[in-house]
């Protein structure tokens, strides 16, 4: 479960440490890490040599439809600034064609850019993968996932279960590109989870089922557009619990919603991203519940950018807010508040600030929590490296419709937070993790020293 109302699509967003990302593999992570161009082309050009030439500042991967452009170009071991040689053009042609998702690769140089152009195979095998994780936010969880990129003619699918005691969820997704022309794809998710947290009074659950469109004129633009239906519930509310959890808990309720959504990066990720300013925008509108006495929108906007400061310096500066409220006369309830803490709000525990009622998190009906790091790679043992940075955050979540007569306070208050934060892979498993210490905090907010995400698959 993710500390805010989960957000069900992608946000193309710039990766920082402290975050590891976890998103099925493609079937390029079948590849061992011994088939690349060292093994197939001999030597590649030294640091020295390569400053010499006039290198390509760029790759830019094209023809990718399901595989992730980045996969296509780290599996090789293509890099930015390097002036291959044409035997090693063909060595990384060559290596690509071994994994056995490729109809056609072609690489090429078009002035300063190394073009990786390839064409996928229609047909596919696919692939079982169970995952073990750990984080601060849901603890372990045991996953099992599938994968197949034609498991419907030109049609993407898959599926994954994660669960512990206290959450479970799935999700399921099909995906057909260029369904609609060459830039209008269309897609199907399904998606549902239960929770039942030690430290809430009330547990929840829900199912959403979503078609959706999406329209891609360019790499770096995306927007979507989705009518979908929903079934939720707040439910098992303590005796004990706040009266304003009491009177919010609720029957199954269901009815359709909207949502838009609009994203755009300044720059693929790995190409000119990677070598000077990037930036990241994703808005979201969410319409819930429609034609019902409970009627929500739900606003959330997120920004991030990245500034190379020098050789494997970097700073990191992010946002991410919203607000939901109720329309016609409705109003939400703490499982449609937001909750920031944790790997979102560092230094706080999951639901560890906003409106409370005798100690127990409400939510906020807004909240708002900027960051900005510090990040520097440095090598470690065996040729390996790790990105070490120090981060300031700062953020709120407050306001709610209901104040029980004014005793519950929900008025703004500021938090803050500094601290470092460490990533990097112990063998093909992604490790993040911080530790943050609370500059401003309100009385009964709820703090959290050391963060850990953790996870791999096999």
């Amino acid at each position: 479960m993710k500390l805010l109302p989960k957000l069900p699509h992608g946000r193309a967003r710039i990766a920082r440490a402290g975050s590891a990302g976890h998103a099925l593999a493609g079937p390029l992570g079948l590849i061992g890490a011994g088939v690349g161009v060292a093994a197939l082309a001999g030597p590649a050009l030294t640091p020295a040599l390569a400053q010499e030439a006039a290198a390509p500042v760029a790759v830019d991967v094209r023809g990718a439809e399901f595989i992730a452009e980045d996969k296509i170009q780290a599996t090789c071991g293509v890099q930015p600034g390097v002036d291959y040689w044409d035997e090693e053009l063909r060595a990384i042609e060559s290596c690509l064609m071994l994994t056995g998702v490729f109809e056609r690769v072609e690489l090429r140089r078009e002035g300063d850019v190394l073009v990786i152009d390839v064409t996928e195979l229609n047909t596919r095998p696919g692939r079982i993968e169970a995952s073990l994780s750990w984080d601060s936010e849901a603890g372990g969880m045991a996953g099992l996932s599938f994968e197949r990129y034609n498991l419907l003619p030109g049609t993407y699918g898959a599926l994954s279960l994660s669960y512990n005691d206290e959450v479970a969820r799935f999700e399921g997704v099909l995906y057909r590109a260029d369904a609609f022309g060459d830039s209008l794809d269309l897609g199907l998710d399904l998606a549902g989870h239960r929770s039942d947290y030690d430290d809430q009074s009330f547990a929840e659950e829900s199912l959403r089922l979503e078609p959706y469109l999406a329209w891609t004129p360019t790499p770096q633009l995306r927007a979507e557009l989705g009518l979908g239906y929903r079934a939720y519930r707040m439910y098992d509310v303590a005796a004990t619990a706040s009266p304003l959890l009491m009177a919010e808990e609720s029957d199954l309720i269901e009815a359709p919603y909207l949502r838009a959504s609009l994203q755009w990066r300044s720059a693929d990720e790995g190409g000119e991203a990677a070598l000077g300013a990037a930036y990241a925008v994703a808005l979201a509108q969410y319409a819930w519940n429609l034609g019902t006495d409970d009627a929500l929108l739900d606003s959330r906007i997120s920004l991030d950018a990245r500034w190379s400061l020098g050789d494997r310096l970097q700073l990191l500066a992010g946002l991410d807010a919203g607000r939901v409220w109720g329309t016609g006369g409705g109003s939400s309830r703490a499982i449609d508040r937001f909750h920031p803490g944790a790997a979102s709000f560092r230094g706080f525990a999951p639901r560890g600030i906003g409106p409370r009622d005798g100690g127990e998190a409400l939510g906020g009906t807004n909240f708002a929590v900027a960051s900005l790091e510090l990040q520097r790679e440095f090598d470690v043992l065996n040729g390996r490296s790790l990105r070490g940075g120090v981060f300031v955050d700062v953020g709120a979540a407050w306001g709610l419709e209901n104040t029980l007569g004014g005793s519950i306070d929900d008025s703004f208050h500021r938090r803050s937070s500094i601290g470092l934060s460490v990533s990097f892979d112990v063998g093909q498993t992604p490790v993040s993790l911080y530790l943050a210490e609370p500059l401003e905090q309100q009385p009964g907010d709820r703090s959290q020293a050391f963060g850990i995400s953790i996870a791999t698959r096999f």
